[in-house]
């Protein structure tokens, strides 16, 4: 009995390949994704974790002015303290012959090997620096090998005001510098911050830190509690200076790591599940409809003697074969996927071992997680199959209740014609065969909105950061506060149309227990090139007195409009400020305050200065204008907006393209399964009535018309619900990235709407075409003749 049932099966798959085919095709689009995204998660996951524990990062993280080397021993005196590195490290920069520009670095004392007990690096080419007093370095990799730069070079570099050559001995990745992120900088860019280790004597001495240090890491016991140990550090360090200590989570390249697997996890939870969701109601329709039309032969088989179990095991073998063909098809392109991901992720997450991997246990829960998704969507149609009487099966299905439909209510039928009456009827007879299917194209629309949203969303962040926000051509940031005469002389530089000056102070916001770290900006009265400006392009004008916060800053210090914050400063003296909250503003950047100038120096009690300034240019004497700016020594950075703006589309264009067109065909292929689905099942269904009308003298168009406007009922259903939906998935992935680091706006245009649309009219225009085709062959003699 077993035979005859498995031959049954393979005969039902050879006769609806098509349906098989599309179906399957949607279960292998979840196991791609689940295998790609979730590998992908685990092998960076697995990378961080054997990277960070092999080359031990610390757990807390402080920098200070100056101390003594014997305040090492208090700070191992901390509860839950269990080791400590101490060590001296100060900002430097870097004057590269093929870089127009200073290029921004630290400097890091390296212990040797037998002493470098936190943050220790991972050699790749070369070797430590001697401690000969000689100026060798290992220069960070991802930055040498943007640069070109190998063991043997020797690159000029100003360090502590002084033009020096640096031999470069070795290249080194470090579990602190997994990205390379550059103070206050919005992203990762290798080729724009380095990092060179190098003797620590040498240090020492260069920066005039003989027997103290500036930069200190602590490794945590089990159980310590890390806040308690940053609030006692903090009390340990302030009279040396201390900018107050933080944890691993604020660590700069931690937390812009952790931020992307953030994201990266909710991906490989949330898509799959829509995939298999879809799959499961396409196994329920296609189903449902098979045991309606087998309902005969199933009751033959229970009458021959097969029980419920053997029955029930038939429909369940049938869906297992197409579900274990689509994970099938699903593994070998989720294994491509996925290494070509790690591969991309490997050009930004500088990890020694890094390396995507399918485990045969991994294979099996996504192959059990197809075969669940499959079963699940049948187990409605298995149950209504077994508990089937054979006698009731045997009988005709009766005819359906007759009743006045809609059309004929409002009195349009006569006016909108037979055709279209066939095709509302139907809907009105089957409702739940509508919502369903609309629910399934409205996920798919859903999914192509993602795609249009990333162009909208990333393309006004760039234009409202870069032309709204940044009017200036040139930005130029010193190595510490200078008089704002400085300017002034910048001004007079050759090619410079305008300059002004701003203030950034660097700060901790303190409410209660509340405090986050981040600057505080001063805007000169009158200033052109440099405005706040919210999430809508508004400008926001500064009050008088009183401090502007970033919306998300107030949310996590939990202030309002009126209420007083504590700021301490994090340069010069390290004071505390009371400063009251004037305002808000939705801004797309961090945590930050917004001050008028003047208010911000009452407050400080400072000499007017400046931090970074900011020049209009003339391009045409650009040349000139560049040779001047390098000469000034108190420049520690100059970047143009325009470099930014191209290294961006450089970075992010090609993967946004391949991001918009992959969601445009996983969303095309959901389209295709459930209409041709549709379409399919309802011609088995429909087979005899379409005949009638043929034979009843209904041109091939007119009878198309019933069919196919049942399925655009169903698309043109979808297509609002779906853009809501659409709407829902971009405001949910939105709130995924770290809103502490930037927030791209959920901006949707007519554009984004617009792709959606054309997404799925095409891929249902396409499953129509298939299906016409189908009508167009009908075997009306065949169809009409009755079954025995």
């Amino acid at each position: 009995m077993a035979a005859a049932l498995r031959k049954k099966a393979l005969r039902d798959l050879a006769r609806m390949k098509g349906q098989v085919i599309t179906i399957a095709l949607v279960v292998a689009c979840g196991i791609t994704s689940y295998t790609a995204l979730d590998g992908s998660y685990a092998a960076l996951e697995r990378a961080r974790d054997a990277f960070y524990d092999r080359y031990r990062l610390a757990d807390v993280f402080a920098l200070l002015e100056r101390a003594p080397n014997h305040l090492v021993g208090r700070i191992e005196a901390i509860s839950g303290v269990e080791r400590v590195q101490a060590r001296v490290s100060e900002g430097a920069t870097l004057l590269l012959e093929d870089a127009p520009d200073p290029i921004q670095a630290r400097v890091i004392g390296l212990p040797p090997p037998e002493r470098e007990g936190l943050n220790a690096i991972a050699l790749v080419q070369g070797r430590r620096p001697e401690r000969s007093g000689k100026e060798e370095a290992v220069l960070l990799h991802s930055f040498a090998e943007a640069r070109g730069i190998g063991p043997g070079d020797r690159i000029p570099a100003v360090i502590n005001g002084t033009r020096r050559m640096v031999t470069i001995v070795g290249t080194a990745t470090s579990p602190e510098y997994v990205m390379a992120v550059a103070p206050d900088a919005m992203s990762a860019e290798p080729d724009r911050f380095a990092v060179l280790w190098m003797d620590p004597d040498t240090v020492a001495s260069t920066f005039r830190m003989e027997g103290a240090f500036n930069d200190v890491s602590l490794d945590l016991g089990p159980g310590a509690s890390q806040a308690a140990v940053i609030a006692e550090l903090d009390a340990v360090l302030a009279p040396y200076g201390g900018f107050g200590a933080y944890g691993r989570a604020r660590q700069p390249s931690n937390q812009m790591l952790d931020g992307e697997l953030t994201q990266l996890r909710a991906m490989a939870t949330f898509l799959p599940s829509v995939f298999l969701a879809v799959a499961a109601l396409l196994v329920n329709m296609v189903l449902s409809r098979l045991v309606r039309l087998q309902q005969p032969d199933i009751a033959t088989l229970k009458a021959l003697g097969y029980s419920n179990a053997s029955i029930a095991g038939h429909f369940l073998f049938l869906v297992t074969l197409i579900s274990g063909l689509g994970a099938a098809f699903g593994l070998g392109f989720g294994l491509w996927t996925g290494r070509a991901m790690v591969a991309l992720y490997g050009e930004f997450f500088r990890f020694p071992d890094l390396a995507f991997r399918l485990d045969a246990a991994d294979a099996v829960v996504a192959i059990g997680i197809s075969v669940l998704a499959a079963s699940v969507g049948a187990f409605a149609s298995v149950r209504h199959a077994v508990r089937m009487p054979p006698a009731e099966a045997m009988r005709p299905p009766a005819p359906a209740r007759y009743r006045v439909g809609v059309l004929d209510r409002l009195g349009l039928a006569r006016l909108l014609g037979t055709m279209v009456s066939l095709v509302v009827r139907e809907a009105e007879r089957r409702p739940l065969r509508v919502v369903g299917s609309a629910v399934a194209i409205a996920a798919a629309t859903g999914l192509s909105v993602i795609g249009g949203w990333l162009y909208d969303g990333v393309e006004r962040l760039m234009h409202l950061q870069f032309s709204e926000v940044m009017r200036e051509d040139i930005t130029v940031t010193f190595r510490n506060p200078q008089p704002e005469r400085v300017v002034r002389e910048l001004a007079h530089v050759p090619g410079i149309l305008h300059a002004e000056g701003l203030r950034a102070v660097p700060v901790r916001f303190e409410v209660g227990h509340r405090a986050r770290d981040g600057l505080i900006w001063g805007y000169p009265d009158g200033g052109e090139l440099r405005t706040l400006t919210d999430l809508d392009g508004r400008r926001v004008p500064l009050p008088v007195s009183g401090v502007v916060l970033t919306s998300i800053l107030a949310e996590r210090l939990g202030v309002s409009v009126g209420d007083t914050i504590t700021v301490r400063l994090r340069e010069g003296r390290h004071d505390t400020r009371k400063i009251v909250v004037s305002g808000l503003v939705e801004e797309p950047f961090g945590l930050q305050g917004h001050m008028r100038l003047p208010a911000l120096r009452a407050v400080l009690g400072e000499e007017p200065l400046v931090s970074v300034a900011l020049l209009r240019a003339d391009p045409l004497a650009a040349a000139r204008t560049n040779r001047r700016l390098r000469e000034f020594p108190i420049v520690a950075d100059i970047t143009r907006r325009a470099d930014l703006v191209r290294s961006f589309n450089e970075q992010s264009g090609g993967l946004l393209t391949t991001f918009a067109v992959v969601v445009a065909l996983l969303a095309a292929v959901i389209t295709v399964g459930v209409v041709y689905n549709n379409a399919r099942i309802s011609l088995a269904m429909r087979a005899r009535e379409l005949a009638t009308l043929r034979v009843l003298g209904f041109t091939r168009a007119e009878v198309s018309t019933v069919l196919l406007g049942e399925l655009s009922l169903q698309v043109l259903v979808a297509l609002p619900f779906g853009l809501w939906f659409g709407h829902w998935l971009v405001s949910a992935m939105a709130g995924l990235a770290d809103p502490e680091t930037y927030r791209i706006p959920v901006i949707l245009t007519t554009r984004s709407y617009a792709f959606a649309l054309i997404v799925t009219l095409v891929s249902g225009a396409a499953s129509a075409l298939l299906v016409r085709r189908r009508i167009d062959r009908l075997d009306l003699v065949g169809v009409l003749k009755t079954r025995e």
